[in-house]
């Protein structure tokens, strides 16, 4: 049976483009109630019983029966020949990848990672103290796929902040570990890496057991038990975002090749049947010479099934009166991923305010970003971009207020302070303040 890829075809003309677009782009974050109560077990157990239950969940559902926790401890030892028995090649990209990624970090802490102060007229000094956190915990996945490019986005930043401890965990199903993932474990830093994943990792790295150490913070990527379970555990720990299906938003003129645009939906498309394609472009033809890549090139690929379900199911290609509008309802998407491709990408760029990351010009495939162009690949998806960002050295950092007051300050402080904390009712704010008045 011949596989076909229909996205839909829309037009912002049409007197029912609002709904038929308010359909295509609906996605419900919330889970099933079974899954909900399952994670909601899960997390309970490995809080009451630990390493115990992790290995009882890693034998059920990973299939790898282990006698302790120790066996499901990857050594630093073990990283390294991993790195050392991959193909040059590898070694030499997941390298570059790295060393890019670290130099955007680097920059980024630069710019808002660092510790300010400054004193005021009367001596007050004023400012903020930035701290890493010690310790994080990053989940890879590695159930359907292997994703060695996970390892670097989400330890680097974490190391350049200053975190001393990075604890990995990762599922190996049947016990098979991928060694790419492992390389890049090395490359990247990771401190300790566990074979445990679903929400017993995240319970394991929420709460603690013997073996396994108590985090502050848990990012990274995974299924819906993952997504549940950090959900759960948020408020115990930190956790970067509740991720959703992947998304890619391309801003077309009709320049560039579209063989080129209709391989970057499948991009984002052979993630899963839930990944979101869309394309918004004024050139009806251009629509029309896009859809027939699509069919030409669907058969060529390994995921073809995967691709044309995403794009049958949640794909559009959107004719719009021009591209003043598509930028506009790009913003009503606030897309993960959104490519301006554009023989004048800047032109269109100050129109665009909500996306978790931005890629100029034609030669700017998103795919690029999830490797190795610098920025990093852990967005935020399903909407999100109108209020969240990037996962960045800032997520592995926090702040602590400066506050030292001079004698002098106190007196027009203290003043200003006591009114406000009378009119509140609190009296003993106020006379602290007053206590420190020299009349």
């Amino acid at each position: 049976m011949k596989l076909v890829a229909a996205p839909a075809r829309l037009s912002t003309v049409s007197s029912t483009f609002d709904a038929e677009f308010a359909a295509r782009l609906h996605w419900s974050a919330e889970q099933d109630a079974a899954i909900e109560q399952r994670v909601a077990d899960i997390l309970a157990d490995v809080q009451k019983r630990g390493d115990a239950a992790v290995l009882e969940y890693t034998a059920r559902f990973d299939g790898l029966s282990a006698p302790n926790m120790a066996a499901l401890e990857l050594t630093q030892a073990e990283l390294k020949v991993a790195y050392d028995a991959i193909p040059e090649a590898q070694r030499q990209a997941l390298s570059a990848a790295a060393a890019r990624v670290r130099q955007y970090h680097e920059a980024q802490k630069k710019a808002c990672g660092e510790s300010w102060s400054y004193r005021d007229q009367d001596g007050t000094l004023l400012g903020q103290k930035v701290t890493p956190l010690d310790r994080v915990g990053i989940y890879v996945p590695g159930g359907k796929a292997a994703y060695p490019s996970s390892v670097l986005m989400n330890a680097i930043p974490a190391h350049v902040a200053g975190v001393q401890d990075i604890i990995m965990v990762v599922p190996t199903p049947q016990g098979a570990k991928n060694p790419l993932v492992l390389a890049a474990a090395y490359v990247a830093g990771v401190t300790r890496a566990f074979t445990i994943g679903g929400a017993q990792a995240v319970a394991a790295l929420a709460y603690g057991t013997a073996t396994v150490p108590k985090v502050d913070k848990i990012t990274g990527p995974g299924n819906a038990y993952v997504a549940s379970a950090k959900k759960h555990v948020f408020g115990t720990v930190g956790i970067d975002m509740i991720a959703g299906p992947s998304e890619i938003l391309v801003l077309a003129d009709g320049s560039t090749p579209p063989d080129w645009v209709a391989m970057d939906l499948f991009s984002q498309a052979e993630h899963d049947e839930l990944a979101q394609s869309i394309l918004l472009c004024p050139d009806a033809a251009y629509i029309d010479a896009v859809q027939r890549e699509i069919d030409r090139l669907l058969p060529t690929m390994p995921r073809a099934e995967i691709i044309a379900k995403s794009l049958t199911g949640r794909g559009a290609l959107i004719h719009t009166r021009s591209m003043e509008e598509a930028c506009a309802i790009s913003n009503r998407i606030a897309p993960e991923h959104l490519e301006v491709s554009s023989t004048d990408p800047h032109r269109w760029e100050p129109l665009l305010k909500h996306a978790g990351a931005i890629f100029l010009g034609a030669y700017t495939s998103e795919s690029l970003g999830d490797y190795c162009a610098g920025p990093n690949h852990v967005l935020p998806t399903s909407g999100t971009a109108r209020f969240s960002s990037p996962l960045g050295v800032y997520d592995f950092q926090k702040r602590s207020s400066l506050i030292e007051v001079s004698e002098q300050g106190a007196q027009v402080l203290g003043r200003i302070a006591s009114v406000l904390a009378h009119g509140e009712g609190l009296q003993a704010h106020a006379q602290a303040a007053e206590f420190r008045l020299k009349n």
